[in-house]
């Protein structure tokens, strides 16, 4: 008897760890919530501005605390901007593998499994990121507060790209 009452109870705890779990971008996201979708296409529409170096637009979408997190460093908003308009990082182009969001009352966090294009210092560069975006939504609007880059060890999976060497 006490054999399957554990049995019972690790079963229950097995079920509990298993809905835990949280969701992981194996894959394009493409069902959810008004706000899942919603943060998806903002985050897709924002890889677009920054290859564009729309800083007008960006400057609306960031937040004015909002933190970047790169290989190299991490800075503020003004910071940001003015690296992407003076072309010290343009974000030719982010390849998105997989995305997901996580939704917590006003505030999501998106993950993407990219590949980024860029230049840096006036060097084509490509790696493999995992990248988390968090939002905050004010006022009816979301608003970035966070984005930071972790670098993947897996391959370059960009057609065209060489894989850069991991530092």
């Amino acid at each position: 008897m006490k054999k399957f009452i554990l049995l019972i109870l690790l079963t229950a705890a097995g079920t509990q760890v298993s809905f835990a779990q949280a969701k992981l971008p194996t894959a394009l996201t493409t069902i959810g919530t008004n706000d899942e979708q919603e943060i998806l296409q903002l985050s897709k529409t924002k890889w677009q501005w920054m290859a564009d170096k729309n800083v007008e637009t960006l400057n609306r979408l960031f937040a004015e605390n909002c933190v970047f997190v790169h290989m190299g460093g991490s800075w503020g908003k003004t910071q940001e901007l003015n690296t992407i308009k003076g072309g010290m990082i343009w974000y030719k182009k982010a390849e998105v593998y997989g995305a997901s969001v996580n939704i917590f009352g006003n505030t999501a966090i998106l993950l993407n499994d990219i590949d980024l294009l860029a230049v840096v210092g006036g060097n084509e560069v490509t790696h493999a990121f995992m990248v988390t975006e968090v939002y905050v939504k004010e006022g009816g609007k979301w608003k970035m507060g966070s984005l930071t880059f972790s670098t993947l060890l897996r391959p370059v999976k960009m057609a065209g790209a060489t894989a850069q060497p991991q530092h």
